[in-house]
């Protein structure tokens, strides 16, 4: 991650408002009030609108006129298309890694699996969720098609919200661990049928863990 001192103004303010969006601080369908959001960033007029600006133009915020910013309300269905398309390019993903992986790889997406599990035993949610961005990302950088894992940063961006509100789901953390494990243990195998029968069991349990809500 950079060193918020390396970042400007907009982009601290962007990915300070994002994270707060992304682990629910600021909750769907809420207004916010421009002046409490600056506050409790720490940040100033103009970099805060310029966030809510880029923020709606991906979908998160709602600028809505004579009313305000709204949080954009989490919709099932919108859960379950970006599922769909989750499906097809993890899937792809993993098959591509899993001729490309190395052992240095391997050694790597075991020990944020190992991070992830510590997080989930002290309830860091915020922690578990960044660690959970990080070892898809890994992924996708194994696979190593750059233009699959620009989809896929696009794709887990969004699926974040959604993530954050699946982790409120009894057990499912510790289902998410097991599920990694899985694909771990395939990828290390260079077994790319079961690490796509892997990822795909990962995704459809995220899918059930919404629907379960």
């Amino acid at each position: 991650m950079d060193d918020e001192s390396d970042l400007s103004l907009n982009e601290l303010a962007y990915r300070r408002f994002k994270q707060a969006l992304v682990t629910l601080s600021y909750k769907p369908g809420d207004f916010l009030n421009t002046a409490q959001v600056m506050n409790e960033l720490d940040m100033g007029r103009t970099p805060i609108n310029q966030a809510i600006h880029r923020l709606a133009n991906e979908g998160m915020l709602q600028i809505i006129p004579r009313k305000g910013v709204m949080v954009s309300p989490l919709s099932i269905d919108d859960a379950l298309e970006l599922i769909e398309v989750r499906l097809a390019n993890e899937m792809l993903c993993v098959k591509l890694a899993s001729k490309r992986i190395s052992a240095a790889d391997v050694a790597d997406l075991r020990e944020i699996n190992e991070r992830i599990a510590d997080a989930c035993r002290t309830r860091e949610r915020d922690r578990m969720m960044a660690l959970d961005y990080q070892f898809h990302q890994l992924l996708a950088q194994i696979a190593g098609n750059a233009m699959l894992a620009d989809i896929l940063r696009v794709l887990h961006a969004k699926a974040q919200r959604f993530w954050a509100s699946s982790l409120s789901k009894e057990g499912h953390m510790q289902e998410v661990i097991a599920e990694h494990q899985a694909i771990i243990a395939a990828l290390a195998a260079q077994d790319s049928e079961a690490a796509v029968l892997a990822a795909e069991a990962h995704i459809l349990s995220f899918r059930g863990a919404l629907l379960r809500g």
